[in-house]
Protein backbone atom coordinates (compact mmCIF):
# COMPACT_ATOMS: atom_id res chain seq x y z
CA UNK A 1 0.00 0.00 0.00
CA UNK A 2 2.75 2.22 0.07
CA UNK A 3 3.97 1.87 -3.29
CA UNK A 4 1.50 4.99 -4.32
CA UNK A 5 2.83 7.75 -7.02
CA UNK A 6 4.32 9.86 -4.22
CA UNK A 7 7.14 11.22 -6.75
CA UNK A 8 4.34 12.33 -8.48
CA UNK A 9 2.39 14.71 -6.26
CA UNK A 10 4.96 17.86 -7.09
CA UNK A 11 4.17 21.33 -6.84
CA UNK A 12 3.46 21.91 -9.89
CA UNK A 13 0.74 19.46 -10.15
CA UNK A 14 -0.77 20.69 -6.55
CA UNK A 15 -1.09 23.66 -8.74
CA UNK A 16 -3.24 22.34 -11.11
CA UNK A 17 -4.82 19.17 -9.53
CA UNK A 18 -7.73 20.98 -7.43
CA UNK A 19 -8.95 22.27 -10.89
CA UNK A 20 -7.90 18.88 -12.99
CA UNK A 21 -10.21 17.22 -10.71
CA UNK A 22 -13.25 19.36 -11.20
CA UNK A 23 -13.42 18.00 -14.66
CA UNK A 24 -11.79 14.34 -14.49
CA UNK A 25 -14.63 13.55 -12.10
CA UNK A 26 -17.29 13.68 -14.63
CA UNK A 27 -15.43 10.81 -15.41
CA UNK A 28 -13.88 9.35 -12.34
CA UNK A 29 -14.10 9.73 -8.46
CA UNK A 30 -16.39 8.87 -6.24
CA UNK A 31 -18.37 4.95 -4.65
CA UNK A 32 -21.80 4.27 -3.74
CA UNK A 33 -24.06 2.94 -1.31
CA UNK A 34 -23.40 -0.20 0.77
CA UNK A 35 -26.53 -2.52 1.23
CA UNK A 36 -26.33 -5.26 2.24
CA UNK A 37 -22.41 -5.58 1.03
CA UNK A 38 -21.04 -8.82 3.26
CA UNK A 39 -21.69 -12.01 3.56
CA UNK A 40 -21.70 -11.43 7.93
CA UNK A 41 -23.96 -8.18 7.87
CA UNK A 42 -26.57 -9.55 5.45
CA UNK A 43 -27.18 -11.22 9.11
CA UNK A 44 -27.29 -8.21 11.32
CA UNK A 45 -29.46 -5.43 9.32
CA UNK A 46 -29.53 -3.36 12.17
CA UNK A 47 -26.43 -2.40 12.01
CA UNK A 48 -25.95 -2.31 8.65
CA UNK A 49 -24.34 0.77 7.11
CA UNK A 50 -25.97 1.71 4.19
CA UNK A 51 -24.32 4.87 3.21
CA UNK A 52 -21.94 7.84 5.05
CA UNK A 53 -21.70 11.73 4.13
CA UNK A 54 -19.26 13.92 5.43
CA UNK A 55 -19.61 17.69 4.21
CA UNK A 56 -19.21 21.57 5.23
CA UNK A 57 -23.02 22.86 5.96
CA UNK A 58 -24.89 24.58 3.36
CA UNK A 59 -27.72 25.18 5.51
CA UNK A 60 -27.46 29.25 5.76
CA UNK A 61 -26.55 30.88 8.54
CA UNK A 62 -24.36 27.20 9.27
CA UNK A 63 -21.12 28.14 7.93
CA UNK A 64 -18.13 26.90 9.97
CA UNK A 65 -20.04 23.38 10.70
CA UNK A 66 -19.26 20.27 9.76
CA UNK A 67 -22.16 17.62 8.84
CA UNK A 68 -21.48 13.74 9.34
CA UNK A 69 -24.21 11.52 8.06
CA UNK A 70 -24.59 7.72 9.09
CA UNK A 71 -27.44 5.99 7.46
CA UNK A 72 -28.44 2.22 8.95
CA UNK A 73 -30.88 -0.72 8.53
CA UNK A 74 -30.95 -0.83 4.81
CA UNK A 75 -33.94 -1.43 2.43
CA UNK A 76 -36.97 -0.43 4.55
CA UNK A 77 -40.45 -0.91 3.20
CA UNK A 78 -42.39 1.73 4.60
CA UNK A 79 -44.78 -0.79 5.20
CA UNK A 80 -42.89 -3.10 7.49
CA UNK A 81 -44.42 -3.28 10.41
CA UNK A 82 -45.70 -4.32 13.01
CA UNK A 83 -42.66 -3.97 14.36
CA UNK A 84 -40.96 -1.48 11.59
CA UNK A 85 -37.02 -0.61 12.32
CA UNK A 86 -35.83 -0.19 15.67
CA UNK A 87 -31.81 0.44 16.19
CA UNK A 88 -30.38 -2.42 18.32
CA UNK A 89 -29.86 -1.53 21.99
CA UNK A 90 -27.04 -4.18 22.56
CA UNK A 91 -24.53 -2.34 19.34
CA UNK A 92 -22.64 0.90 19.49
CA UNK A 93 -22.66 2.95 16.71
CA UNK A 94 -19.49 5.24 15.49
CA UNK A 95 -18.91 7.92 13.48
CA UNK A 96 -14.96 8.64 13.66
CA UNK A 97 -12.92 11.40 12.61
CA UNK A 98 -8.95 11.63 11.87
CA UNK A 99 -7.95 15.22 12.11
CA UNK A 100 -4.15 14.51 11.15
CA UNK A 101 -3.81 11.60 8.43
CA UNK A 102 -2.61 9.21 10.70
CA UNK A 103 -5.47 7.03 9.76
CA UNK A 104 -6.28 6.84 13.55
CA UNK A 105 -9.71 8.30 14.95
CA UNK A 106 -8.83 11.99 16.89
CA UNK A 107 -12.58 12.07 17.62
CA UNK A 108 -15.32 9.04 18.00
CA UNK A 109 -18.90 9.98 18.94
CA UNK A 110 -20.18 7.00 19.89
CA UNK A 111 -24.39 6.01 20.02
CA UNK A 112 -25.85 3.60 22.60
CA UNK A 113 -29.57 3.05 22.05
CA UNK A 114 -32.62 2.11 24.56
CA UNK A 115 -35.87 0.60 24.18
CA UNK A 116 -38.59 0.58 26.60
CA UNK A 117 -42.55 1.25 27.14
CA UNK A 118 -43.62 4.62 27.89
CA UNK A 119 -45.51 4.72 31.25
CA UNK A 120 -44.87 0.82 31.51
CA UNK A 121 -46.84 0.18 28.73
CA UNK A 122 -50.65 0.52 26.64
CA UNK A 123 -53.00 -1.84 28.26
CA UNK A 124 -56.77 -2.02 27.82
CA UNK A 125 -59.97 -3.40 29.74
CA UNK A 126 -61.08 -5.91 28.12
CA UNK A 127 -64.30 -8.02 29.08
CA UNK A 128 -67.20 -6.85 31.40
CA UNK A 129 -67.33 -5.22 34.55
CA UNK A 130 -66.46 -7.92 37.43
CA UNK A 131 -64.86 -9.88 34.58
CA UNK A 132 -62.37 -7.65 33.13
CA UNK A 133 -58.64 -7.89 32.84
CA UNK A 134 -55.56 -5.39 31.73
CA UNK A 135 -54.00 -6.75 28.66
CA UNK A 136 -51.03 -5.16 26.64
CA UNK A 137 -51.67 -4.65 23.55
CA UNK A 138 -50.29 -6.30 20.39
CA UNK A 139 -49.14 -3.04 18.64
CA UNK A 140 -46.48 -0.39 19.20
CA UNK A 141 -49.12 2.08 18.80
CA UNK A 142 -53.06 1.94 19.15
CA UNK A 143 -54.03 5.87 18.24
CA UNK A 144 -52.92 9.08 16.51
CA UNK A 145 -49.14 10.55 17.34
CA UNK A 146 -48.46 14.21 16.93
CA UNK A 147 -46.11 16.96 18.20
CA UNK A 148 -46.34 16.60 21.91
CA UNK A 149 -48.91 13.87 22.19
CA UNK A 150 -47.35 10.40 22.24
CA UNK A 151 -49.82 8.88 24.44
CA UNK A 152 -50.82 6.48 22.10
CA UNK A 153 -46.97 5.06 21.53
CA UNK A 154 -46.63 1.45 23.18
CA UNK A 155 -43.06 1.80 22.52
CA UNK A 156 -40.23 4.32 22.28
CA UNK A 157 -36.16 4.37 21.51
CA UNK A 158 -34.08 6.61 23.65
CA UNK A 159 -30.62 6.77 22.98
CA UNK A 160 -27.32 8.45 24.80
CA UNK A 161 -24.10 10.01 23.23
CA UNK A 162 -20.16 10.00 23.98
CA UNK A 163 -17.40 11.70 22.73
CA UNK A 164 -13.97 9.52 23.00
CA UNK A 165 -10.84 11.71 22.61
CA UNK A 166 -7.89 9.78 21.19
CA UNK A 167 -8.50 6.60 20.12
CA UNK A 168 -11.34 5.07 20.10
CA UNK A 169 -10.81 2.18 22.28
CA UNK A 170 -8.36 4.03 25.21
CA UNK A 171 -9.20 7.44 24.50
CA UNK A 172 -10.75 9.60 27.09
CA UNK A 173 -14.68 9.43 27.21
CA UNK A 174 -16.97 12.06 27.78
CA UNK A 175 -21.02 12.52 27.53
CA UNK A 176 -22.43 14.61 25.23
CA UNK A 177 -25.62 16.21 26.93
CA UNK A 178 -28.05 18.43 25.22
CA UNK A 179 -28.45 22.05 25.91
CA UNK A 180 -31.49 21.74 27.63
CA UNK A 181 -29.70 19.22 29.58
CA UNK A 182 -30.65 16.64 28.49
CA UNK A 183 -28.80 13.16 28.95
CA UNK A 184 -31.05 10.86 26.92
CA UNK A 185 -32.18 11.91 23.46
CA UNK A 186 -35.38 10.55 21.58
CA UNK A 187 -35.46 8.53 18.48
CA UNK A 188 -39.07 9.09 16.57
CA UNK A 189 -41.16 6.54 15.91
CA UNK A 190 -41.21 5.72 12.43
CA UNK A 191 -43.60 6.89 9.79
CA UNK A 192 -46.42 3.72 10.19
CA UNK A 193 -48.92 5.97 7.62
CA UNK A 194 -50.74 8.84 7.17
CA UNK A 195 -54.02 7.72 9.73
CA UNK A 196 -51.37 7.77 12.23
CA UNK A 197 -49.64 11.15 11.59
CA UNK A 198 -52.42 12.12 9.62
CA UNK A 199 -49.89 13.77 6.97
CA UNK A 200 -46.24 13.84 5.71
CA UNK A 201 -46.14 17.09 6.57
CA UNK A 202 -47.68 16.53 10.15
CA UNK A 203 -44.48 13.58 10.51
CA UNK A 204 -42.64 16.24 10.02
CA UNK A 205 -43.46 18.58 12.29
CA UNK A 206 -43.34 15.51 14.84
CA UNK A 207 -39.77 14.17 13.75
CA UNK A 208 -38.47 18.15 13.93
CA UNK A 209 -38.97 18.60 17.47
CA UNK A 210 -36.27 15.39 18.32
CA UNK A 211 -33.61 17.55 16.93
CA UNK A 212 -31.07 18.57 19.91
CA UNK A 213 -28.40 21.17 19.95
CA UNK A 214 -25.61 19.52 21.91
CA UNK A 215 -22.94 20.39 24.25
CA UNK A 216 -19.46 19.12 23.02
CA UNK A 217 -17.11 18.49 25.87
CA UNK A 218 -14.25 21.04 24.98
CA UNK A 219 -15.79 22.89 22.40
CA UNK A 220 -17.03 25.95 22.71
CA UNK A 221 -19.97 26.04 20.24
CA UNK A 222 -22.89 23.96 20.62
CA UNK A 223 -23.56 21.56 17.40
CA UNK A 224 -26.74 19.32 16.62
CA UNK A 225 -27.63 15.90 16.29
CA UNK A 226 -30.82 13.80 15.09
CA UNK A 227 -31.13 10.07 14.75
CA UNK A 228 -34.81 8.72 13.14
CA UNK A 229 -35.92 7.46 10.02
CA UNK A 230 -35.46 9.10 6.96
CA UNK A 231 -36.23 8.03 3.05
CA UNK A 232 -33.20 6.52 1.86
CA UNK A 233 -31.26 9.37 -0.23
CA UNK A 234 -29.01 6.95 -2.40
CA UNK A 235 -30.17 6.52 -5.82
CA UNK A 236 -28.69 3.06 -7.54
CA UNK A 237 -30.27 0.84 -10.20
CA UNK A 238 -29.91 -1.76 -8.06
CA UNK A 239 -31.41 -4.77 -9.47
CA UNK A 240 -30.24 -5.31 -12.97
CA UNK A 241 -26.32 -3.82 -11.88
CA UNK A 242 -25.97 -7.34 -9.62
CA UNK A 243 -27.78 -8.93 -12.05
CA UNK A 244 -24.51 -8.96 -14.38
CA UNK A 245 -24.81 -5.60 -15.28
CA UNK A 246 -28.53 -6.14 -17.14
CA UNK A 247 -28.23 -3.05 -19.47
CA UNK A 248 -25.83 -0.63 -21.35
CA UNK A 249 -23.75 0.97 -18.60
CA UNK A 250 -22.98 4.28 -20.60
CA UNK A 251 -24.57 7.67 -21.20
CA UNK A 252 -27.48 6.99 -24.38
CA UNK A 253 -28.16 10.45 -24.52
CA UNK A 254 -26.01 13.32 -26.01
CA UNK A 255 -26.06 14.49 -22.39
CA UNK A 256 -27.43 13.23 -19.50
CA UNK A 257 -31.13 13.81 -19.20
CA UNK A 258 -31.28 15.15 -22.87
CA UNK A 259 -33.85 12.73 -24.08
CA UNK A 260 -32.29 12.68 -27.44
CA UNK A 261 -30.63 9.35 -28.16
CA UNK A 262 -27.42 10.91 -29.17
CA UNK A 263 -25.67 9.32 -26.84
CA UNK A 264 -23.70 5.48 -26.79
CA UNK A 265 -25.95 3.23 -29.27
CA UNK A 266 -28.22 1.42 -27.24
CA UNK A 267 -27.09 3.15 -23.43
CA UNK A 268 -29.20 3.66 -20.87
CA UNK A 269 -30.70 7.02 -20.49
CA UNK A 270 -31.58 9.14 -17.19
CA UNK A 271 -34.42 7.95 -14.83
CA UNK A 272 -35.91 7.89 -11.68
CA UNK A 273 -37.57 4.72 -12.70
CA UNK A 274 -34.01 3.17 -12.75
CA UNK A 275 -33.28 3.94 -8.90
CA UNK A 276 -35.07 1.01 -6.93
CA UNK A 277 -34.33 2.60 -3.59
CA UNK A 278 -36.70 5.23 -4.22
CA UNK A 279 -39.61 3.98 -2.23
CA UNK A 280 -37.26 2.67 0.52
CA UNK A 281 -36.61 4.19 3.83
CA UNK A 282 -33.36 4.04 6.22
CA UNK A 283 -32.47 4.97 9.82
CA UNK A 284 -30.15 8.19 10.00
CA UNK A 285 -27.66 9.52 12.54
CA UNK A 286 -27.15 13.17 11.61
CA UNK A 287 -24.30 15.29 13.63
CA UNK A 288 -23.43 18.82 12.68
CA UNK A 289 -20.22 19.53 14.66
CA UNK A 290 -18.74 22.99 14.62
CA UNK A 291 -15.24 22.91 12.57
CA UNK A 292 -12.87 24.24 15.01
CA UNK A 293 -13.51 21.14 17.22
CA UNK A 294 -13.09 18.29 14.83
CA UNK A 295 -10.15 20.08 12.83
CA UNK A 296 -7.33 19.31 15.69
CA UNK A 297 -3.64 20.09 13.98
CA UNK A 298 -3.86 18.93 11.08
CA UNK A 299 -4.05 20.86 7.66
CA UNK A 300 -8.37 21.60 7.84
CA UNK A 301 -8.55 18.02 5.87
CA UNK A 302 -10.71 15.60 8.35
CA UNK A 303 -11.38 12.05 7.47
CA UNK A 304 -14.09 10.13 8.97
CA UNK A 305 -15.85 6.55 8.48
CA UNK A 306 -18.25 4.85 10.48
CA UNK A 307 -18.78 1.87 12.26
CA UNK A 308 -21.21 -0.56 14.14
CA UNK A 309 -19.82 -3.07 16.69
CA UNK A 310 -21.54 -6.16 18.99
CA UNK A 311 -20.61 -7.72 21.98
CA UNK A 312 -18.55 -11.00 21.42
CA UNK A 313 -20.79 -13.21 23.05
CA UNK A 314 -24.69 -13.51 22.44
CA UNK A 315 -26.82 -16.10 24.52
CA UNK A 316 -30.30 -16.04 23.73
CA UNK A 317 -32.58 -15.86 26.67
CA UNK A 318 -34.91 -19.13 26.10
CA UNK A 319 -37.70 -17.32 27.98
CA UNK A 320 -37.23 -13.83 25.96
CA UNK A 321 -39.25 -10.61 26.48
CA UNK A 322 -38.53 -7.07 25.81
CA UNK A 323 -36.36 -6.52 27.82
CA UNK A 324 -33.90 -8.92 27.92
CA UNK A 325 -34.10 -11.26 25.04
CA UNK A 326 -30.87 -12.15 25.03
CA UNK A 327 -27.73 -11.85 27.57
CA UNK A 328 -24.69 -10.07 26.01
CA UNK A 329 -21.30 -10.07 26.56
CA UNK A 330 -17.56 -9.86 26.30
CA UNK A 331 -15.74 -7.32 24.07
CA UNK A 332 -17.08 -5.14 21.36
CA UNK A 333 -16.26 -6.13 17.94
CA UNK A 334 -16.76 -4.35 15.21
CA UNK A 335 -19.04 -5.78 12.36
CA UNK A 336 -19.88 -3.02 10.01
CA UNK A 337 -17.29 -0.33 8.54
CA UNK A 338 -18.27 2.81 6.00
CA UNK A 339 -16.16 5.02 4.81
CA UNK A 340 -16.04 5.80 0.86
CA UNK A 341 -19.44 3.11 -0.13
CA UNK A 342 -18.82 0.67 -2.68
CA UNK A 343 -15.58 -0.31 -1.71
CA UNK A 344 -16.78 -3.22 -0.07
CA UNK A 345 -19.58 -4.55 -2.35
CA UNK A 346 -17.19 -3.64 -6.13
CA UNK A 347 -13.45 -3.52 -4.50
CA UNK A 348 -13.13 -6.53 -1.72
CA UNK A 349 -13.14 -10.34 -2.45
CA UNK A 350 -15.99 -12.44 -1.57
CA UNK A 351 -13.29 -13.83 0.99
CA UNK A 352 -12.35 -10.99 2.46
CA UNK A 353 -15.32 -8.51 3.00
CA UNK A 354 -15.99 -9.50 6.72
CA UNK A 355 -12.58 -9.13 7.24
CA UNK A 356 -12.47 -5.45 5.35
CA UNK A 357 -15.94 -4.70 7.98
CA UNK A 358 -14.34 -5.11 11.03
CA UNK A 359 -10.95 -3.64 10.04
CA UNK A 360 -9.54 -0.40 11.25
CA UNK A 361 -8.17 1.85 8.56
CA UNK A 362 -4.72 2.08 9.94
CA UNK A 363 -4.77 -1.94 8.92
CA UNK A 364 -5.82 -1.29 5.42
CA UNK A 365 -2.64 -2.35 3.73
CA UNK A 366 -4.06 -5.91 3.77
CA UNK A 367 -6.46 -5.18 0.78
CA UNK A 368 -3.68 -3.49 -1.21
CA UNK A 369 -4.36 -5.85 -3.78
CA UNK A 370 -7.76 -5.53 -4.54
CA UNK A 371 -6.91 -1.77 -5.25
CA UNK A 372 -4.08 -1.79 -7.63
CA UNK A 373 -5.55 -5.38 -9.00
CA UNK A 374 -9.13 -4.51 -9.26
CA UNK A 375 -11.61 -7.47 -10.98
CA UNK A 376 -14.68 -5.09 -11.19
CA UNK A 377 -13.03 -4.00 -14.62
CA UNK A 378 -11.65 -7.75 -15.56
CA UNK A 379 -15.75 -8.21 -15.01
CA UNK A 380 -17.03 -5.55 -17.03
CA UNK A 381 -14.26 -6.76 -19.88
CA UNK A 382 -15.81 -9.93 -20.09
CA UNK A 383 -19.42 -8.97 -20.02
CA UNK A 384 -18.86 -6.16 -22.47
CA UNK A 385 -15.64 -6.08 -24.82
CA UNK A 386 -17.40 -7.72 -27.51
CA UNK A 387 -20.58 -5.61 -27.81
CA UNK A 388 -18.21 -2.90 -27.43
CA UNK A 389 -16.16 -4.09 -30.25
CA UNK A 390 -19.25 -5.04 -32.55
CA UNK A 391 -20.67 -1.51 -31.95
CA UNK A 392 -17.73 0.50 -31.92
CA UNK A 393 -16.66 -0.76 -35.04
CA UNK A 394 -13.01 -1.61 -32.78
CA UNK A 395 -10.77 -4.34 -31.91
CA UNK A 396 -10.12 -3.41 -28.02
CA UNK A 397 -8.12 -7.30 -26.48
CA UNK A 398 -9.42 -5.17 -23.63
CA UNK A 399 -11.78 -2.57 -21.97
CA UNK A 400 -10.16 -2.36 -18.67
CA UNK A 401 -7.82 -0.19 -17.95
CA UNK A 402 -3.96 -1.87 -17.95
CA UNK A 403 -1.81 0.09 -15.62
CA UNK A 404 -0.74 -2.07 -12.87
CA UNK A 405 -0.60 -1.20 -10.43
CA UNK A 406 -3.93 1.26 -10.40
CA UNK A 407 -1.80 4.18 -9.11
CA UNK A 408 -4.73 5.64 -10.09
CA UNK A 409 -7.33 4.56 -7.95
CA UNK A 410 -4.90 4.24 -5.08
CA UNK A 411 -4.98 8.44 -4.79
CA UNK A 412 -8.86 8.20 -5.13
CA UNK A 413 -9.58 5.38 -3.06
CA UNK A 414 -6.94 5.97 -0.23
CA UNK A 415 -4.44 8.92 -0.40
CA UNK A 416 -6.69 11.87 -1.14
CA UNK A 417 -5.82 13.92 -4.15
CA UNK A 418 -3.41 17.06 -3.44
CA UNK A 419 -4.47 20.09 -3.22
CA UNK A 420 -7.82 19.11 -2.80
CA UNK A 421 -8.83 16.08 0.14
CA UNK A 422 -5.26 14.32 1.17
CA UNK A 423 -4.32 15.52 4.87
CA UNK A 424 -1.25 16.67 6.03
CA UNK A 425 -0.07 13.14 6.61
CA UNK A 426 -1.01 10.80 4.06
CA UNK A 427 -0.92 7.03 5.13
CA UNK A 428 -3.19 4.98 2.83
CA UNK A 429 -6.56 4.05 3.88
CA UNK A 430 -10.27 3.89 3.01
CA UNK A 431 -12.21 6.44 4.47
CA UNK A 432 -13.81 9.83 3.66
CA UNK A 433 -11.94 12.73 3.33
CA UNK A 434 -13.12 16.52 3.63
CA UNK A 435 -11.47 20.12 2.95
CA UNK A 436 -13.09 22.62 5.84
CA UNK A 437 -11.57 25.35 4.03
CA UNK A 438 -13.73 25.03 1.21
CA UNK A 439 -16.27 26.83 1.52
CA UNK A 440 -19.99 24.96 1.23
CA UNK A 441 -21.70 25.53 -2.18
CA UNK A 442 -25.74 26.01 -1.43
CA UNK A 443 -27.96 23.49 -2.37
CA UNK A 444 -29.33 25.62 -5.64
CA UNK A 445 -25.96 25.88 -7.12
CA UNK A 446 -24.51 22.64 -6.07
CA UNK A 447 -23.33 20.22 -9.35
CA UNK A 448 -24.35 16.63 -8.23
CA UNK A 449 -20.67 15.81 -9.79
CA UNK A 450 -19.35 17.78 -7.11
CA UNK A 451 -16.05 18.73 -7.80
CA UNK A 452 -16.33 17.14 -11.74
CA UNK A 453 -19.33 19.83 -11.81
CA UNK A 454 -16.85 22.18 -10.81
CA UNK A 455 -18.29 22.40 -7.13
CA UNK A 456 -15.36 22.08 -5.25
CA UNK A 457 -17.82 21.48 -2.23
CA UNK A 458 -18.82 18.36 -3.28
CA UNK A 459 -17.33 14.65 -4.28
CA UNK A 460 -14.36 13.78 -3.66
CA UNK A 461 -13.93 16.74 -1.23
CA UNK A 462 -16.04 14.86 1.51
CA UNK A 463 -19.61 13.49 -0.07
CA UNK A 464 -22.98 15.35 0.16
CA UNK A 465 -26.18 13.46 0.02
CA UNK A 466 -27.13 14.80 -3.92
CA UNK A 467 -23.61 13.95 -4.87
CA UNK A 468 -24.85 11.50 -7.47
CA UNK A 469 -21.07 9.23 -6.87
CA UNK A 470 -22.59 5.79 -8.52
CA UNK A 471 -21.49 7.01 -12.45
CA UNK A 472 -18.21 8.20 -11.00
CA UNK A 473 -17.33 5.19 -9.55
CA UNK A 474 -18.10 3.37 -12.73
CA UNK A 475 -16.15 5.98 -14.71
CA UNK A 476 -13.05 6.11 -12.35
CA UNK A 477 -12.63 2.16 -12.43
CA UNK A 478 -12.80 2.24 -16.03
CA UNK A 479 -9.77 4.52 -15.88
CA UNK A 480 -10.85 8.24 -16.91
CA UNK A 481 -8.17 9.40 -14.81
CA UNK A 482 -5.54 8.35 -17.28
CA UNK A 483 -7.07 10.13 -19.92
CA UNK A 484 -6.23 13.72 -20.75
CA UNK A 485 -7.98 16.95 -18.32
CA UNK A 486 -8.64 20.19 -19.58
CA UNK A 487 -7.86 22.62 -17.35
CA UNK A 488 -7.98 26.20 -18.37
CA UNK A 489 -8.22 25.15 -21.88
CA UNK A 490 -5.12 23.31 -21.59
CA UNK A 491 -5.35 19.22 -21.85
CA UNK A 492 -3.01 17.92 -18.62
CA UNK A 493 -2.40 14.18 -17.66
CA UNK A 494 -2.34 14.06 -13.73
CA UNK A 495 0.69 11.25 -14.36
CA UNK A 496 -1.03 8.27 -12.75
CA UNK A 497 -1.33 6.55 -16.23
CA UNK A 498 -1.62 7.42 -19.71
CA UNK A 499 -4.85 7.26 -22.36
CA UNK A 500 -3.29 3.91 -23.96
CA UNK A 501 -3.60 2.28 -20.57
CA UNK A 502 -7.75 2.65 -20.88
CA UNK A 503 -9.40 2.15 -23.54
CA UNK A 504 -12.90 3.25 -22.67
CA UNK A 505 -12.06 5.73 -19.96
CA UNK A 506 -13.53 8.52 -21.14
CA UNK A 507 -16.89 7.17 -22.20
CA UNK A 508 -19.73 7.77 -19.88
CA UNK A 509 -20.39 5.44 -17.56
CA UNK A 510 -23.87 5.43 -15.79
CA UNK A 511 -26.20 3.18 -14.27
CA UNK A 512 -28.90 5.03 -15.53
CA UNK A 513 -30.70 6.33 -11.60
CA UNK A 514 -30.10 10.59 -11.66
CA UNK A 515 -29.25 12.15 -7.83
CA UNK A 516 -28.75 15.73 -7.43
CA UNK A 517 -29.56 18.17 -4.48
CA UNK A 518 -33.05 18.85 -4.86
CA UNK A 519 -33.31 15.53 -3.88
CA UNK A 520 -32.71 16.39 -0.27
CA UNK A 521 -33.41 19.47 1.80
CA UNK A 522 -31.24 22.35 2.50
CA UNK A 523 -30.78 22.31 6.31
CA UNK A 524 -30.10 20.14 8.83
CA UNK A 525 -30.59 16.72 8.91
CA UNK A 526 -30.47 17.50 5.08
CA UNK A 527 -32.70 14.13 4.59
CA UNK A 528 -36.25 14.35 3.35
CA UNK A 529 -39.41 12.80 5.04
CA UNK A 530 -39.81 8.94 5.22
CA UNK A 531 -41.82 7.69 2.79
CA UNK A 532 -45.25 6.66 4.48
CA UNK A 533 -46.29 3.31 5.25
CA UNK A 534 -49.81 3.76 4.33
CA UNK A 535 -50.26 6.96 2.29
CA UNK A 536 -53.47 8.55 1.86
Amino acid sequence: MQNFKANTQTNAKKSYVAVAVATLLLSAGAQASSHREAPNITRFPTVDSTDFYLFNSYEPGREGYVTAIANYVPLQDAYGGPNYFAMDPAAVYAIHIDADGDAVEDYTFEFRFNQDQPNGGVKLTVGPEGNSRDVSVPLKHIGGVSPGDNSALNFRETYQVELVTGAQKSGSSSTVNGSSGEMEFVKPYAYVGDKTFSSASAYQDYADQYVYDINIPNCASPGRVFVGQRKDPFTVNLGKTFDLVNYVPVEGDSAPGAGDGGGFPGGITQDTANDDLNDKNVNTIALELPTACVTGDGNGVIGAWTTASLPQARILNPEADLAKPEVNGGALVQVSRLGSPLVNELVIGVDAKDTFSGAHPSDDGQFADFVTHPTLPVILDLLFRDAVNATLGTNFDTIAPTNYPREDLVAAFLTGFPGVNQQASVTPSEMLRLNTAIPATPASMQSPFGVAGNDLAGFPNGRRPGDDVVDIALRVVMGALCHDIPVNGEPVNLGYCAPEDANVGDAPFTDGAPLDASFVDSSFPYLITPISGSAE
